[in-house]
């Protein structure tokens, strides 16, 4: 008589479930790597720092206590480079008298924010801010407006800084150009 060699089943069974769970072990390890060093992922880790950067620095430039005006106008240096820099550095004693003689009290609060545009390898970014900026005078109620900031940054070894700030256009401006 004959007889026939089978395996045993359960080590057979055992057999593929290790060759499945290696499979997918080294599936999930190389998805991993794949994952971590995606441009994509470094690019929006990129975007989230100059959008945090270019909100902070729009919001710095926007609020300004008279009472405390060295140490706002430092802040507004220390959010900017370039040519916005070379603006604040020359404009600062005039802008000093001005505040001085107002007394006033400006606060901006960050609404939302968008980074519009991104070079990382340039080193430059745009950003356009939405704020609440409020105006208090030495003598009656405080006055808040919302407004939209265009920004401008540039990579510096200190991080992302202002190197320009407009205010973004309002309304209809394809209507306005016909």
């Amino acid at each position: 008589m004959a007889r026939t060699t089978r395996g045993n089943p359960l080590l057979t069974a055992a057999a593929a479930l290790a060759l499945l769970a290696a499979g997918g072990a080294g599936w999930g390890g190389w998805s991993w790597y794949a994952a971590a060093h995606d441009e994509s992922a470094a690019y929006a880790t990129a975007r989230d720092e100059v959008l945090a950067a270019g909100e902070q620095a729009v919001q710095n430039m926007n609020t300004l206590d008279h009472r405390d005006l060295r140490r706002g106008l430092d802040t507004w240096r220390s959010s900017a480079t370039g040519e916005l820099l070379a603006q604040l550095d020359d404009g600062r004693p005039q802008f000093e008298r001005q505040i001085r003689q107002a007394r006033t009290v400006t606060s901006a609060k960050v609404l939302s924010g968008a980074v519009t545009e991104l070079d990382t390898r340039a080193g430059r970014a745009s950003v356009m801010v939405a704020l609440r900026i409020t105006v208090t005078p030495p003598e009656g109620k405080p006055a808040a407006k919302e407004s939209r900031m265009l920004g401008e940054l540039t990579r510096t070894p200190g991080g992302w800084k202002l190197s320009a700030l407009g205010q973004a256009p309002v309304g209809d401006t394809a209507a306005a150009a016909d």
